[in-house]
């Protein structure tokens, strides 16, 4: 599935850059022209306007304005995948951030710890089909918000016994936590 996007981004990157290729071409060469002949000093230009520093002149050397710049390497595909695993990394940390702060409230950091380590592969598969299900189509969000909601509803309904139940749950998450 993936596979299939990195494809068409890259098929779609391709067309558009043959369909600018040549408008910008001369637009290219010109400014390579430019950023080849170094600009002389105006003697006008006082010398506390200059650049200081290490990354004032390195900002300074760069060829090319941010508009032309398209990410770290030239090829398209890297650029998808370098994103890809970033945006993967981040969203994996900040969940991991979100679920200790939840957790935190009511357990001390190591049980916190030890519960969500306790998760089995089944329950982070179905979290994973759901979370995919509520973020591809309408109807699937309604059908996953409903969903929940009708069990926090059921649970509120019978808080002493959810409330026992689910006690019961994370200790047996956080004992299966501590072993593995």
């Amino acid at each position: 599935m993936a596979l299939g996007k990195f494809q068409r981004a890259i098929q779609d990157e391709q067309g558009r850059q043959d369909k600018q290729g040549r408008q910008d071409k001369q637009g290219r060469l010109a400014a390579m022209a430019e950023a080849a002949v170094p600009a002389l000093p105006d003697p006008a230009q006082p010398e506390a306007a200059k650049p200081k520093g290490r990354a004032a002149k390195v900002k300074a050397r760069i060829k090319g304005k941010a508009a032309d710049l398209h990410g770290p390497s030239p090829n398209s595909a890297t650029n998808l995948v370098i994103a890809d695993i970033a945006l993967r990394g981040g969203a994996a940390i900040a969940r991991r951030a979100v679920e200790h702060a939840l957790l935190g409230k009511s357990y001390a950091p190591r049980k916190a710890t030890a519960i969500l380590k306790g998760r089995s592969l089944g329950e982070s598969l179905a979290h994973g089909v759901l979370a995919r299900v509520a973020l591809t189509s309408v109807p699937g969000a309604i059908m996953v918000v409903g969903g929940l909601a009708a069990k926090t509803l059921y649970d509120r309904s019978r808080a002493r016994k959810a409330k026992a139940n689910g006690q019961k749950q994370l200790n047996d998450m956080a004992k299966d936590g501590a072993e593995g």
